[in-house]
């Protein structure tokens, strides 16, 4: 049933705590009467029926109808955003919470999320990446409970292996105990027992090393995200192609918001979207989530976040970045089936890719060298002069290895402390981020869309302590940094 608290939980009052600093958004509740709600959805429900009987080759009948309002929208249908979605949908129970996801690309060609390298890992130095890794992989092992007997992601459970040198093996060592004391399972090992357990490596220059023996290793990103992608729209998540391509604004004078003029908040409340075939059309939303991964930040910019006045001025700070990963071959005798996803101090890394002698790996450029990100061009020249002299080094039977097919993909980097951006929005009562998370999207994904609809339906976090992760910390000024964390 549709209740009274759960609209209230949709609308409720958000206070948000800055620091010393508390900015108050006081909104005067509307309530439908439940009668013309009822009949509302009803008329779109009817509305929906002649979709079933078109041409049976026709994909997707019921998203080829446009919604001309849904309670909750999500902007961005990857990995994060279907997560949001499904958890909303599971959590909530209510037929009547009725909510869009809207994704300009079906295929997800060049989406961050299927051109990952599906990394799961608990080797963080902030508690909460820890739990929501800690958390994917919980989704990860109950998949088949909660979705099926046919739900897989083809997890290899090889663990990640972090190599530190002496300038940071101490870090090291406080993070293991960190994700030790949290739930994690792993072992630091000194060189002599990394030579011992992996005897392809040079470890002349390694200090120590941190292995993750249970709850790391790999999964296939697609079919991760095909599987919640499915479990949103049996339980009526709505997806709809298309692009936001702008808001509608309008003033509420019966909204305050602290530090803002009374009678002069404007708030958002109508996307506009183009479809495929270029039309543009709106739909009207209660509350919107902006989850849409490297086009995050120039998404916010159409919300005038960073662009506007007071807190509006601060932009949401996720920018589009190119990383490439190169598969290769080695002829020689070369790491075993049994190898960890391993990182090199470097920031270089690789993992088998099967078991054929084939591997994966890349590595993150410098600042000064960001590849442009108007295209998913791979340059080859940089796995040549940038990656393989570090693999070489650190593997000797990767002297000879052979690149044998590359790919390139964004990250949604977050350049002011490469972690996620994860709640409301101070300014705007019904708009809420999920966005920035550097390279760590995936593995985080199940524990993120959990806790954004804990924030809308139950008011706050009540799993994983993420306040810390909110926007709040850019007003004022405190980011949340890795300790020797790639």
């Amino acid at each position: 049933m549709y209740t009274t608290k759960n609209i209230e939980r949709l609308c409720r009052t958000i206070l948000l705590k800055n620091s010393k600093n508390v900015h108050t958004t006081s909104i005067k509740l509307k309530f439908e009467n439940p009668l013309s709600r009822t009949w509302r959805i009803l008329k779109d429900d009817f509305r929906r029926i002649p979709a079933k009987f078109n041409d049976a080759n026709q994909v997707g009948g019921l998203d080829n109808i446009f919604p001309r309002h849904v309670d909750i929208l999500v902007v961005g249908g990857g990995a994060i955003g279907t997560s949001i979605a499904y958890w909303i949908k599971e959590k909530s129970g209510l037929k009547g919470v009725n909510l869009a996801v809207i994704e300009k690309d079906p295929t997800y060609a060049k989406s961050s999320t299927v051109l990952s390298v599906g990394g799961l890992r608990q080797q963080f130095s902030l508690p909460e990446n820890i739990q929501m890794s800690l958390f994917g992989a919980e989704f990860i092992r109950n998949l088949k409970k909660r979705f099926g007997n046919d739900a897989d992601v083809y997890f290899t459970p090889n663990g990640y292996l972090m190599l530190a040198s002496e300038q940071g093996a101490q870090q090291l060592i406080d993070n293991s105990k960190l994700q030790r004391d949290l739930g994690a399972y792993n072992v630091i090992l000194s060189r002599n027992e990394l030579k011992a357990r992996f005897p392809w490596m040079n470890v002349d220059d390694v200090e120590a090393g941190c292995l993750g023996l249970e709850k790391e290793g790999w999964f296939d990103p697609w079919a991760m995200l095909c599987i919640m992608k499915r479990g949103a729209m049996n339980a009526g998540a709505q997806y709809i192609t298309g692009e936001l391509v702008d808001f509608t604004f309008e003033k509420k004078h019966d909204i305050t918001v602290d530090g803002v003029e009374e009678g002069t908040y404007e708030s958002m409340d109508e996307a506009i979207i183009k479809l495929p075939n270029g039309e543009h059309k709106s739909i009207q939303f209660a509350l919107i989530i902006l989850a849409g991964g490297a086009d995050s930040g120039e998404i916010a910019k159409l919300a005038r976040i960073g662009t506007g006045q007071g807190i509006l001025s601060i932009p949401l700070p996720v920018e589009k970045r190119k990383r490439y990963v190169y598969c290769f071959s080695c002829n020689e005798e070369c790491p075993g089936i049994n190898t960890p996803m391993t990182i090199d101090y470097t920031g270089a890394y690789f993992r088998r890719d099967g078991y054929g002698g084939t591997f994966i790996g890349g590595l993150s450029p410098l600042p000064n060298e960001e590849p442009t990100t108007d295209n998913l061009d791979v340059d080859h020249v940089y796995f040549d002069e940038k990656i393989w002299p570090i693999l070489a080094h650190r593997v000797p039977a990767f002297n000879s290895v052979k690149v044998r097919s590359a790919w390139s993909g964004f990250y949604d980097y977050n350049c002011y402390d490469e972690n996620g951006i994860i709640g409301p929005h101070p300014y705007y009562h019904n708009v809420y981020l999920a966005t920035g998370f550097s390279g760590h999207g995936i593995q985080q994904a199940p524990a993120v869309g959990r806790a954004i609809a804990e924030l809308i339906l139950d008011g706050d976090f009540q799993t994983i302590g993420l306040t810390r992760f909110g926007f709040d910390r850019l007003i004022v000024d405190k980011p949340m940094l890795e300790a020797c964390i790639v």
